[in-house]
């Protein structure tokens, strides 16, 4: 049964980390991302000017950061949770936030090596950000839940 436990929560956690591994290749580059965004908004809005796509264009990939580490730190935090007999929120949430952190500093140095990205300090802390998020967002879920069953056993 632990061993179940153990392959539900963290086999999803190494999924994920390969989904973002694999976007931050070549494939997922600016310019590749570009040639599908620029196309698809010049269709709604013809008139559209290059520097409102390109606003749009960075607005877009960096909601695409936070919504990469927010599921990351959701996962992280399901994991130890459900593994901690202690049930420690606040520290599992702190731990959680480290892990997605360190995860986000080793995407930016994989992005070192791959000619066509360009690894920032910035996208670490909107990485973080979207892990910092999921992280409140656990947090709350874990007190309402924990809120629920203790009004249920009333």
């Amino acid at each position: 049964m632990k061993d179940n436990r153990i392959v539900k929560y963290w086999f999803s956690i190494v999924l994920w980390m390969g989904f973002i591994f694999w976007m931050s290749t070549g494939t997922f580059s600016a310019t590749n991302t570009e040639r599908i965004l620029e196309p698809l908004l010049r269709f709604f809005v013809p008139a559209i000017s290059g520097a409102t796509v390109e606003v749009i264009h960075t607005f877009v990939r960096k909601c695409a950061h936070v919504t990469e580490y927010f599921i990351l730190g959701l996962l992280v935090f399901r994991a130890f949770q459900e593994q901690s007999s202690s049930r420690q929120a606040a520290i599992t949430a702190g731990i959680s936030l480290l892990i997605v952190a360190a995860f986000a500093l080793t995407d930016e140095f994989h992005q070192m090596y791959v000619s066509t990205r360009t690894p920032s300090i910035i996208d670490v802390c909107i990485d973080a950000f979207g892990g910092f998020m999921a992280q409140c967002v656990s947090l709350l879920w874990y007190h309402r839940q924990r809120q629920q069953r203790v009004l249920g056993n009333r």
